[in-house]
């Protein structure tokens, strides 16, 4: 069984075809999508990859941060659970469970954890928090074979962290949204120091020690309550970079494995390209694929 945990970007409307080629490429038998803020982007790339799907729901804005299951597998149930705000930011938790070809049921959860690292220990709490909810919806299902993905935006413990590429990446983004704040003394000082800190060491080797503080949260419940980190257990060294896509600097996308799946893991990897295009063409994030021998 294969499984693609993929960020497709604010419901990746206008990147369908890039799109379907990435998960073509990864020849995948579930995917995570997560953003799928789009219920019609969602629709078309199952039709086109001849899959099933399942939505969290159909938004009607970019935010409303659904997510949903793109299965080529039989879907047996599937069960959305909705918190409110003040437990989950995105809300939902989409809960599918789907017929392996051996007959056997895997039941997958897929999660999009709060973003705003910027807030420091806040984000870092409310992660965690999200995370502890995780494990009390899916406490009903131990004892089987289950897996959780998707975008989480924490790091990992021991894993390695580039602020600096993150914040380059943001800031030249959305350079044109700055023009406001150059107005003032104030601002222009502001940006002239972030330009400065992000123009090489001993700047960006400050920003990558202390963001560090910023982009944690959660991983740590996760493992300890025995979830294999499906890359990381394959790949004690290796980076693993998820985000961004076109200059990747952390690893925020898993696919974690109860214990029950975990002894069947034999493949995963960042999946780069696709279909002759490479992963920025598709979305901010490169998806994670990893496979079971079940």
């Amino acid at each position: 069984m294969r499984v693609l945990s993929y960020n497709i970007l604010l419901g990746g409307t206008p990147r369908v075809d890039a799109l379907e080629k990435m998960i073509r490429a990864a020849r995948p038998d579930v995917v995570g999508l997560v953003e799928a803020t789009n219920a019609d982007v969602v629709e078309e790339l199952a039709k086109r990859t001849g899959m099933h799907f399942a939505l969290s729901g159909r938004g009607t804005r970019f935010n409303d941060w659904n997510v949903a299951v793109l299965s080529r597998l039989p879907i047996l149930e599937t069960i959305v659970h909705t918190r409110p705000h003040t437990t989950f930011t995105r809300r939902h938790v989409l809960e599918v469970r789907v017929e392996t070809s051996s007959g056997q049921p895997v039941t997958v959860f897929v999660i999009h954890l709060t973003a705003s690292m910027y807030r420091g220990t806040e984000s870092n709490l409310k992660r965690r928090g999200e995370v502890q909810e995780l494990l009390n919806i899916m406490q009903p299902r131990q004892g089987t074979t289950h897996l959780v993905m998707g975008d989480f935006n924490s790091l990992a413990p021991g894993d390695k962290f580039s602020a600096s590429t993150i914040l380059r990446y943001q800031f030249y983004l959305r350079a044109s949204s700055y023009k406001r704040i150059t107005r003032t003394l104030r601002g222009r000082v502001i940006l002239a120091l972030i330009k400065a800190l992000l123009s090489g060491p001993p700047g960006t080797t400050l920003l990558d020690i202390v963001g560090y503080r910023y982009a944690k949260g959660g991983i740590d419940l996760l493992l300890d309550a025995g979830y294999t980190d499906s890359f990381r257990h394959l790949h004690p060294d290796q980076l693993g970079y998820t985000y961004p896509a076109a200059i990747p600097g952390t690893r925020i996308d898993y696919i974690f494995a109860s214990p029950e799946l975990a002894p069947s893991l034999t493949f995963c990897e960042v999946h780069t390209d696709g279909e002759d295009i490479t992963g920025k063409d598709a979305s901010d994030h490169l998806p994670l694929l990893a496979e079971f021998d079940i």
